[in-house]
């Protein structure tokens, strides 16, 4: 398809440098606080000690929530429930960003701790279907299984009578929000998991693709292209699908759990599922996007990432294909909380984008943010570039009050 250089001249060009979008929904005591978080976040040691002390008060149940809930829970969550989270969902609808609320409850063990967080994921699923700031759900699978009976799953070993109990009890509460997401419209994303409980969790993705993605994809797959099997996958994944005739949705990231699966590995004596270094993933995660426009047809996806590479060359691609900026098949998706200089922009530019919203109680949300933190931290420059963005817009508005002055 020829690319009509007319089609998106509605919009802004795109750049990642427009500070004054990429801040304007922070007002000056909010850019000063976020500039205070990430400066703090900005130094490793302090990152690293912080963690530490979270993890320790968590296994010790030594109550943080007075610290942690006015400083880095504001800046990375939307409140401790839906309704104190809407007030960010409205706010970055405003801006043409779509939120995606994350129950960002993990770590359960109990029947009845799964049966709520089904109970919650299903209203996130019905309250999308009546705001059209919030374009879809998601979904954590060891929210409402436990991780010890997914590694068997996955591995096919043999279960106990309770554990066959509890793996039926898994199977029809999956169907249950899967048979949500399809009954309002609304796609849901499942999110991906360590490698060990991974394919329990592509079986029961898949099983559901064949069954509601047929005029649509509302059921979508998370592929982590820091594995280096997941591009393969992909593709066969898609040549399934046309075969038997379900659509394809995929959120394309890099992956979240790089230590834990190396680690892992090498305690274990298996050889390691993670590419060998960061530039067969980046290459993996470009080529993973190319599949994608290649199929658009058939395929819908959305690109998680805070990589300005990768999310450039996605827009090319969807140029070099003739695609519009809006096109239905193709979301950009950030964190809350992160890389805000290029969520908006490419909001304001007309791509179609979302923010992870992350919420729950303060303390059972702590796995989340400490993750986050470790992630951001092993990721060269990431924090880096997150402050001195933040320092260019303190720089921006002082200089512009002083002009107006």
């Amino acid at each position: 398809m020829t690319p009509n250089p007319d089609q998106n001249n509605e919009f802004p060009p795109l750049s990642f440098r427009d500070f004054s979008t990429a801040f304007a929904h922070l007002s000056d005591t909010e850019l000063r606080f976020s500039y205070l978080i990430f400066g703090l976040m900005n130094r490793p040691w302090l990152t690293t000690l912080g963690t530490t002390l979270a993890e320790w008060a968590l296994k010790w149940r030594i109550p943080i929530k007075w610290a942690v809930k006015p400083t880095i829970f504001r800046v990375f969550c939307g409140g401790e429930t839906i309704f104190e989270s809407l007030n960010a969902v409205e706010k970055l609808g405003v801006n043409r960003i779509g939120a995606i609320l994350d129950y960002s409850v993990e770590g359960q063990d109990r029947e009845i701790e799964f049966g709520k967080t089904e109970t919650e994921i299903v209203r996130i699923i019905q309250l999308a279907a009546e705001n059209p700031n919030i374009p879809v759900a998601c979904i954590k699978v060891s929210g409402i299984a436990r991780n010890a009976l997914l590694e068997k799953l996955s591995g096919n070993q043999d279960l106990t009578m309770p554990e066959k109990r509890e793996a039926v009890n898994l199977q029809a509460r999956f169907e249950r929000i899967c048979q949500a997401a399809f009954d309002n419209n609304v796609p849901l994303y499942v999110d991906a998991e360590e490698s060990w409980i991974q394919d329990a969790i592509d079986r029961l993705v898949e099983s559901m693709m064949v069954r509601f993605n047929k005029e649509r994809a509302i059921i979508f797959q998370t592929i982590q292209l820091f594995r280096h099997d997941r591009l393969e996958y992909y593709q066969k994944l898609i040549e399934r699908g046309r075969r038997e005739g379900f659509k394809i949705g995929v959120k394309i990231v890099r992956g979240a759990y790089l230590d834990k699966e190396n680690n892992r590995a090498k305690e274990k004596g298996y050889p390691t599922p993670i590419n060998p270094n960061i530039e067969a993933t980046h290459k993996a995660y470009d080529a993973a996007l190319k599949l994608s426009v290649e199929n658009i047809d058939w395929v819908e996806i959305c690109a998680g990432t805070h990589n300005e590479e990768s999310t450039i060359y996605l827009t090319e691609l969807m140029a070099e294909h003739g695609l519009q900026n809006n096109h239905p098949h193709i979301y950009f998706s950030q964190l809350y909380g992160m890389s805000d200089y290029m969520s908006f922009n490419l909001a304001a530019s007309g791509y179609n984008v979302t923010k992870y919203l992350p919420y729950g109680p303060v303390r059972a949300t702590l796995p989340y943010l400490i993750r986050r933190a470790k992630e951001n931290t092993a990721i060269a420059g990431q924090m880096g570039k997150e402050f001195s963005m933040i320092v260019n817009e303190r720089k921006r508005r002082r200089q512009e009050s002083f002009e107006v002055e």
